[in-house]
């Protein structure tokens, strides 16, 4: 007698048939819906059930997890990319370069096995750790192009001190870190090359902040209570991925577009997906300005003001997340049309395209939606928001150890 095929096959199976099993479905009871999803996240092994990435539906997380040797073959990560940002190659053509020294952060004079020493660099590199690490950086870390920082195998935690700056540079990925409780620098020398240091002004606090940047992805990091935002992303930066991120306890999230006046963000195109928007976050998830912006395939557990949001008519093109809100009944709106009067903003292109809304959630559509924004606005082919729970299962920095799947 034959035998039964494997786990892996079946599970492929299963989400390749899911869509279709889900579309010819009965509309389940919404208050039902509605537990599931609580008990899901709530429940303890959320985070612990990365062993079923291999036919998730998720295409970064099946493009590399299921090598066991991944660690042997570290850059074929920077293949993976999706979205806006996919052609982010960040240290993908150079050597390998070991952090060895998480104390000794000099911001002017950085010595050799730094995490600082590594990303001034003018050669790409792709940097990995020796072991696990806390790194409390004494002033923004200011990356040079071709980069990757990628704490896969490690536990890897920037925080306590200013945190990563992405400024007018290219082709940066940042992968596996927790970067969390980061502060204000500045009014200080700071060292960006080899071959150069200036004068830095009052940093703002952020987690990353991209600043003038291009072809930048963040990739399964864990992001947590800083000065100003975790990720954002101003003055004319595009080609962003933002993905498999875990967001937690903070404020004003993510910034996109600098200011309404900023009009050189109107080419900005930004791609978040496969996040998970986790508990204690206000609002920015993002707020957005001017450009073109994919929301694809999120999970939405909290928000106390709003989900997502923009000012200065932005394209915002959001598709199969899964909004859970809030039990208080002054949050169930996701989206926040900002600094304009209803006359203005119903003429900004937002969409909802298969979109989940559960215990009131409500997502407020604006504009004729030209097919020609949207089109700028898409990055990648949306799953059915009935899967978000099993592609954002491993959202945030990954337990990797070397000679076992991801």
């Amino acid at each position: 007698m034959a035998s039964p095929p494997p786990l892996s096959l079946l599970l492929l199976l299963f989400s390749l048939l899911t869509p279709t099993l889900i579309s010819s479905s009965p509309v389940q009871d919404p208050e039902l819906v509605v537990q599931e999803v609580h008990r899901s996240i709530n429940a303890t092994t959320r985070r612990d059930l990365g062993y079923l990435s291999c036919g998730s539906g998720n295409p970064i997380d099946d493009c590399w997890r299921c090598d066991n040797n991944w660690e042997k073959n570290r850059q074929r990560l920077a293949d993976c990319a999706i979205g806006f940002g996919k052609n982010s190659v960040g240290g993908r053509d150079g050597k390998i370069y070991v952090v060895t020294d998480s104390k000794d952060d000099d911001p002017v004079n950085p010595r050799p096995g730094t995490l600082r020493h590594a990303v001034i660099q003018e050669e790409p590199l792709w940097i990995i750790f020796e072991r696990d690490m806390v790194i409390q950086l004494k002033e923004e870390l200011i990356m040079n192009s071709f980069k990757t920082i990628d704490g896969r195998g490690s536990s890897v935690h920037i925080s306590g001190g200013p945190c990563i700056t992405i400024q007018f540079v290219t082709n940066i990925i940042i992968h596996g870190i927790h970067i969390h409780d980061c502060k204000q620098g500045g009014n200080a020398m700071v060292r960006d090359s080899p071959r150069h240091f200036g004068w830095r002004t009052v940093s703002d606090g952020d987690g990353v902040s991209i600043f003038g940047g291009s072809h930048v992805w963040v990739d399964h990091c864990s992001l947590s209570n800083c000065h100003d935002g975790l990720i954002d992303a101003i003055h004319g930066s595009t080609a962003i991925t933002i993905s498999n991120n875990y967001m937690t306890h903070h404020d004003k999230v993510m910034l996109l577009g600098h200011s309404d006046s900023f009009t050189q963000d109107k080419n900005m195109q930004v791609t978040i997906a496969f996040n998970h928007f986790g508990e204690g976050l206000v609002q920015r998830m993002p707020r957005c300005r001017h450009g073109y912006f994919h929301v694809v395939n999120n999970d939405y557990t909290h928000w106390e003001m709003y989900a997502i949001g923009g000012s200065a008519s932005p394209t915002i093109n959001s598709q199969g997340n899964r909004f859970l809100a809030p039990d208080n009944r002054f949050s169930k709106e996701v989206t926040k049309h900002e600094d304009a009067p209803e006359s203005e903003w119903k003429h900004w292109n937002w969409r909802s395209e298969g979109d989940l809304m559960l215990n009131g959630a409500y997502f407020t559509l604006s504009g004729a939606g030209a097919s020609s924004n949207y089109a700028r606005a898409s990055s990648l082919g949306a799953r059915p928001s009935s899967l978000v729970g099993s592609i954002t299962t491993a959202a945030g920095a990954l337990n990797c150890r070397k000679g076992s799947r991801c």
